[in-house]
């Protein structure tokens, strides 16, 4: 699989190790002064062998944005997962039975069974990915354009795809289209001046990151909707460059275990 990665230059690449050396540091203080909680404090610092060598268990639905999101993640990092598809719409919805209840009791997806832990929330599985598996890095190493990667994340995480999910809709009803289409207008306004700013060949800079992993599903619910998304030339973009790399395209909706043969690409 083809990854899109940036080699870090000499000066960023100091930064690991000088923590890693302080780190280290730390735990030889440590083992002086109390013995016994440094195997402890090396337990906390990454997950045991064994359950990394467990395949991570990705509970989602197809058309789920944010479930696209952790797909694109694993597929950016190389990372192998098994699948367990939750569908929405069946049976008046698998996310709101007892048994998916006690994987995630939010009763949505995507969650994500990793190491021995469960964790829900697209952003915090991402982040979790990011912090145990750091190669190609999904967040830049400067402080202020993570703060521009964060910042995109948040808007379309917190203030646009919460507003026109599923449930949303079933309770908005028979206006269900028009909402979502007010809703994710609104948040594009918001959003394609800050990319103006922040672009460079994708959302912050010339490397994928974060930002791009909420962009795509998104963009692809805005089409769904019937949103005219040429009224927004720089998100517009960015998705038609986003969507032609390898884990943006073999993690789309159309290519899931569970999509429909009606919509199967």
């Amino acid at each position: 699989m083809a990854r899109e990665s940036v080699r870090l230059n000499p000066q960023e690449e100091s930064v690991p190790k000088k923590e890693s050396l302080v780190n280290r540091a730390s735990i030889l203080c440590l083992q002086v002064i109390n013995p016994p909680q440094t195997k402890s404090v090396l337990e906390d610092q990454q997950p045991s062998m064994s359950a990394r060598l467990i395949k991570p268990v990705l509970h989602g639905y197809f058309r789920s944005s944010c479930s696209w999101r952790v797909r694109i993640a694993f597929a950016l990092k190389g990372i192998e997962y098994e699948q367990k598809a939750v569908n929405l719409i069946k049976d008046g919805g698998q996310q709101l039975t007892d048994q998916f209840k006690a994987i995630n009791p939010m009763q949505q997806v995507p969650a994500v069974t990793i190491d021995g832990i469960t964790l829900s929330q697209s952003l915090a599985i991402i982040q979790y990915i990011e912090e145990t598996r750091p190669e190609p890095r999904l967040l830049p190493a400067d402080p202020k354009q993570r703060a521009r990667v964060r910042i995109i994340c948040d808007i379309i995480a917190a203030g646009i795809q919460p507003l026109q999910n599923l449930y949303v809709l079933q309770k908005v009803g028979a206006e269900k289209v028009q909402w979502a289409q007010h809703f994710i207008t609104r948040g594009f306004e918001a959003l394609e001046p800050i990319l103006k700013q922040t672009a460079g060949k994708y959302c912050v800079g010339d490397e994928i990151s974060m930002a791009d992993i909420c962009l795509v599903p998104q963009v692809y619910n805005a089409e769904r909707f019937k949103v005219d998304v040429s009224q927004f030339p720089t998100i517009r973009k960015l998705n038609q460059t986003l969507i032609e790399i390898d884990a943006f395209k073999v993690t789309h909706p159309s290519r899931q275990p569970d999509t429909p043969d009606d919509l199967r690409a």
